[in-house]
């Protein structure tokens, strides 16, 4: 077989000349996606370079996201993978296995999970009307009596809505979902973070949408930045996770967030607030529906309250636009299933949610205390109570071979690759969801076994340079 010979030819570095060919003839066509990259020792031989120069040039190939190093395989370029890994995340592990997986962010084990679900079963089978309510037809947006039960939770939980502002959905993604079908028309353009939740990647591919990735820091997304690239590529809406940004943890600052709400009030585009993440123990910071209530759809979640298997949400929305969701709901589903919302509303309504959310928020601050305190350090990100913590990795540590490496000591975690908005590069840093273990003590064993990864690796965790 006939060894791809690229011609190197610019200015810089030879790796960076040779990451540039690689980009270019994927571009062309003449490396089609799938294809094996030569040998490094066989491309160094033909190029008359050192074996340095190429591995470097491919590392910078991967972290530009135009290949993938499959580790003891070899280096391959992109295809369609690429957009399958947007959404990858489903349990895989099955519960009884050894393996620690921390790769999704579950709320934490707790048998009184299962016991108060089947409470709240028992309740509405006694009550006949509650059972016909529950196999019957009802409107779009929802029972205005299990509008009021979650409008009233939400308020309480520090996130004030009136039940005409609600309509029940089947939980934050099919939130997202609904938004983005009522707010955009195939081939228009949404805006977001460089890293954001991989069920946005996944809608937007599915709905035929274009991105427009902003850059964003520790202080969350760059406004500036967002101002310059509506100039550039104008976008009919923006989804932002405020309070919890996914995967890096960070929060917008309360000046920020004003200063986006003027943004988009300025440019008329619609802010998407994804607020599915509940963290207590921060200061509370103004929510984009209150300084932008016209221009604003938020979604809320049970998913890391209660349980994601529930499947039940809710999007608050200016009236406006009730008519444009209703009518994406009634087209994907008809209407939100009833008996699973009377689950949750039974569960709230006896108290028995509050005080697993009080136990919850506890366990929480306990894990993210424990879990900084393990990995202190790595200087690993989060905030306290919160689900996972971001983790970018020392030195040069290639994020593909870290995984690998915990994986064979049966730990999983996330990689950002998962989260990277179209062709964004990723950043060599792992997500670790502190609240999936089963136990304090598989936690306990995780997060050692990540601190002796990092702070001891096998050779070929490096990058060679």
């Amino acid at each position: 077989m006939t060894i791809w010979i690229p011609e190197l030819a610019g200015q810089g570095p030879r790796y960076r000349q040779l990451a540039d060919a690689i980009g270019h003839a994927i571009a062309r066509g003449e490396l089609a996606p799938g294809t094996k990259l030569p040998p490094q020792r066989r491309l160094a031989d033909a190029l008359g370079v050192t074996v340095g120069t190429v591995t470097r040039a491919y590392a910078l190939a991967e972290q530009r996201g135009d290949v993938m190093a499959r580790v003891g395989s070899g280096t391959y370029v992109r295809g369609a993978e690429k957009t399958q890994l947007a959404f990858n995340h489903v349990r895989q592990t099955p519960p009884e296995s050894d393996t620690v997986d921390l790769s999704l962010s579950l709320p934490p084990a707790h048998p009184e999970r299962e016991a108060a679900l089947g409470r709240a079963m028992q309740a509405i089978q006694r009550e006949p009307a509650n059972l016909r309510a529950a196999i019957d037809y009802q409107p779009e947006q929802g029972q205005a009596g299990q509008r009021e039960i979650l409008a009233d939770w939400f308020t309480r939980l520090g996130r004030p809505v009136s039940v005409d502002e609600l309509l029940i959905d089947q939980g934050g993604m099919h939130g997202i979902y609904l938004s983005l079908s009522a707010l955009l028309a195939p081939g228009e353009r949404l805006a977001a973070e460089r890293l954001t939740y991989p069920g946005l990647i996944s809608a937007l591919q599915q709905l035929s949408l274009k991105s427009v990735a902003i850059p964003h820091d520790r202080d969350g997304i760059d406004v500036d930045a967002l101002a310059r690239a509506s100039d550039q590529q104008p976008f009919r809406a923006l989804y932002v996770m405020p309070d919890c940004h996914n995967p890096t943890t960070t929060r917008l600052t309360e000046s920020r967030r004003r200063d986006l709400v003027a943004l988009a009030r300025e440019r008329q585009f619609w802010l998407i607030e994804d607020e599915v993440y509940q963290h207590p123990h921060v200061e509370p910071a103004t929510p984009l529906y209150q300084l932008a209530p016209e221009r604003t759809v938020t979604l809320f979640s049970v998913a890391k309250l209660l349980g994601g298997g529930l499947r039940v949400g809710a999007l608050r929305a200016p009236g406006e636009l009730h008519g444009r969701l209703t009518a994406a709901l009634r087209a994907q589903s008809w209407m939100p299933p009833p008996l699973m919302t009377s689950l949750v509303c039974q569960w709230i309504a006896s108290g028995d949610a509050d005080a697993l959310l009080a136990w919850q928020r506890e366990e929480l601050v306990w894990r993210f205390d424990r879990a900084m305190q393990k990995l202190e350090g790595f200087q690993p990100r989060g905030q306290r109570g919160g689900f996972y913590l971001w983790l970018p990795l020392p030195g040069e540590l290639r994020t593909s071979h870290v995984i690998e490496q915990l994986k064979a000591r049966q730990v999983t975690v996330s990689s950002a690759e998962s989260f990277c908005l179209g062709n964004v590069a990723a950043p060599q840093a792992i997500r670790v969801c502190i609240s999936a273990a089963e136990s304090r003590e598989a936690l306990d064993r995780a997060l050692d076994i990540i601190a002796e990864t990092l702070g001891n690796p096998d050779p070929m965790l490096w990058q060679t340079v």
